[in-house]
């Protein structure tokens, strides 16, 4: 921050001095008074000299631990600044620039700096914490140092280094199981099986024909058949989740469309997206990702790959909701759709809208965000396992609280 006054205290009471010096030697007569002010100006001249006119440049170097936090999580930024200049400055301050989506105390004192003639750069670091507070990529920076002349008369505020990129991914909520148990309703804990695969315990025996293995060939079932069978084994297959997250600017406040963060509801949307996704993986589902039109919003993700899910986080960091999409009722969010054979999630706002197409065979979960629960009473009736969640309700509570109420959803 650039200080209107220039002057330290030190600085600002010899150049008092100097001038009651000038006074004090026109009303006594006293013409050493005048050599005294004279010498007064000249120093605090030489310091605002060692500040303007000789030449400095400072290299600044930020880490981010970890290098992309979530929404509520803390971060912590370590500032390496390597400062070039033949004089020595006084002990000084800092002060980091902070976007929108980040807050906390980015301001410290500087030490001393010798001078840089006999052993070249001068290194300082310094760390301090932030809060994530808001989705989004964010410019950190630039940094400001405001640096006194060696005599301590003068100082002088400047910009230094350059600004970091920062992305702050939506939070991903530890949810409980969604389908109890999860192989319920299609996971990997209850597989379905397909012919001519590699499975390990999945054995059927065929007839033998020339070429096969005399390894691969199945004794108990050539001597209850009393024809020779070999080993033939069956491929397991994981049956796909859907997560759908409707992105229709209509169903949100008027500012989801426009910068992530700005409407309270599309968040606890985001966060129930990747939060639901995770949990899916974890569950051993093979998850699709989409919005309400079909467009896939992330490729899909294999049961079990964590770090693609954090991956999909970190590309939802910028997400936002459409305008004009040209669905005019969100009764069109899952029709048409190809759901495969597992569960689907549905993630929209409040709308008021009638019922919605419930996929056959796919037991369907509705998150529905708004402060009136009974706006999703029809899809209840057709169907759908309603979760609401009324603004500033954490997600977690509002789920712990609807599966007090109706348990777990079952295939």
């Amino acid at each position: 921050m650039r200080r209107a006054w220039p002057l330290t205290g030190r600085g600002t009471g010899a150049l008092v001095l100097a001038v009651a010096c000038f006074i004090g030697a026109g009303q006594l007569g006293i013409i050493e008074l005048v050599y005294f002010g004279v010498l007064l100006i000249a120093v605090v001249g030489a310091g605002f000299a060692t500040l303007y006119l000789v030449r400095h440049s400072e290299t600044v170097t930020r880490t981010l631990v970890p290098d992309i936090p979530s929404v509520g999580g803390e971060l912590r930024v370590h500032v390496h600044m390597e400062v070039r200049s033949p004089l020595p400055s006084a002990a000084g301050s800092w002060r980091d620039a902070l976007p929108r989506g980040l807050a906390g105390a980015a301001a410290g004192g500087l030490p001393a700096i010798g001078s840089g003639l006999a052993g070249g750069d001068r290194t300082v670091e310094f760390d301090y914490p932030l809060t994530a507070t808001e989705r989004g990529v964010y410019a950190l920076g630039p940094l400001s140092v405001t640096t006194g002349d060696p005599f301590g008369l003068a100082r002088r505020a400047t910009t230094v280094g350059s600004t970091t990129r920062v992305t702050v991914a939506p939070a991903i909520v530890e949810l409980p199981p969604l389908w109890d148990p999860a192989g319920e309703a299609g996971g990997t804990n209850l597989t379905t099986t397909s012919r001519l695969g590699q499975g390990a315990d999945n054995l059927i025996a065929r007839p033998y024909v020339s070429g096969d293995s005399m390894r691969r060939i199945h004794w108990r079932a050539t001597a209850h058949r009393d024809t020779l069978m070999v080993r033939q084994e069956e491929q397991e297959s994981t049956p796909q989740a859907t997560v759908v997250l409707d992105r229709a600017a209509e169903v949100w406040g008027p500012g989801a469309a426009g910068r992530p963060g700005a409407d309270p509801a599309f968040e606890v949307a985001v966060t129930a997206a990747v939060s639901t996704v995770a949990r899916l993986v974890r569950d051993g589902y093979h998850v699709a990702i989409r919005d309400a039109d079909g467009t896939e919003l992330w490729d899909p993700i294999p049961g079990g790959d964590g770090d693609e899910v954090a991956a999909m986080a970190t590309s939802f960091a910028t997400l936002v909701a459409k305008l004009d999409d040209g669905r005019r009722t969100p009764a069109d969010a899952t029709a048409g759709l190809d759901f495969g054979t597992g569960p689907t999630v549905l993630i929209t706002g409040q709308t008021g809208h009638p019922a919605m197409h419930v996929p056959v065979g796919s037991p369907g979960l509705l998150i529905g965000i708004g402060p009136d629960p009974d706006a999703f009473r029809d899809a209840q009736a057709a169907g759908w396992r309603v979760i609401p969640v009324p603004p500033g309700e954490d997600l977690l509570e509002s789920w712990g609280v609807a599966h007090r109420r109706v348990g777990r959803v079952r295939a």
